[in-house]
């Protein structure tokens, strides 16, 4: 009678281990798809930048953690005039309208011009070249309609949980936003773009 007892003791005390092993990869099976759902959750949320909001301080160009930044200058292409005279692309004192380099506004040469017909010439960014620094949207709104604008590139972006720029941007302009529709530009339709 005690051996039968002992026996069932012993099948009890190994079901019981059994159990709680099973019972303890079932678990980190569970939390390990909790931590997953919340990581996906997180990431449906990125960062960008108001271009209402945004005074092209410059911080986009050394506060990121991604060397190049990863905010670029975009150009908004249906709100731009074409015109000869761009204050995106030339310095405001520029007396001849030429691509010499002296005559450029950007530091890194990423603003590429193509003339299209007289007096209309078209303006290209090279993201690889542009630094995120803003001085050509500075000068897109100062002497222009403002379709140059400062954007964060999520192909580029970290999405880290706190943004250096954001941090430190003195007019607040960065945010998270839905990643369905990431853009925030002025005077256009951020849908034509997204």
């Amino acid at each position: 009678m005690e051996s039968s007892d002992n026996k069932k003791s012993k099948i009890s005390r190994r079901e019981f281990i059994n159990n709680s092993v099973r019972f303890s990869i079932v678990l980190g099976i569970g939390a390990i798809g909790g931590g997953l759902l919340t990581r996906s959750h997180a990431r449906q949320m990125v960062w960008q930048l108001d271009t209402s909001k945004c005074i092209q301080c410059g911080r986009c160009a050394t506060n990121c953690v991604k060397t190049p930044s990863a905010v670029k200058c975009v150009h908004v292409y249906s709100m731009c005039g074409y015109c000869d005279l761009c204050g995106g692309y030339f310095r405001p004192e520029t007396k001849e309208l030429t691509t010499a380099a002296e005559n450029q506004l950007c530091p890194t040469s990423a603003i590429r011009r193509k003339f299209v017909e007289d007096p209309f010439f078209q303006y290209d960014i090279d993201e690889k070249l542009c630094n995120g620094c803003g001085k050509c949207v500075k000068g897109c709104g100062a002497f222009g309609n403002g379709s140059l604008q400062l954007q964060v590139r999520h192909d580029l972006c970290d999405n880290c949980n706190e943004c250096a720029i954001a941090r430190d941007c003195p007019a607040g302009a960065f945010s998270r936003v839905p990643s369905d529709s990431p853009y925030l530009f002025s005077g256009f339709d951020s849908k034509k773009k997204g």
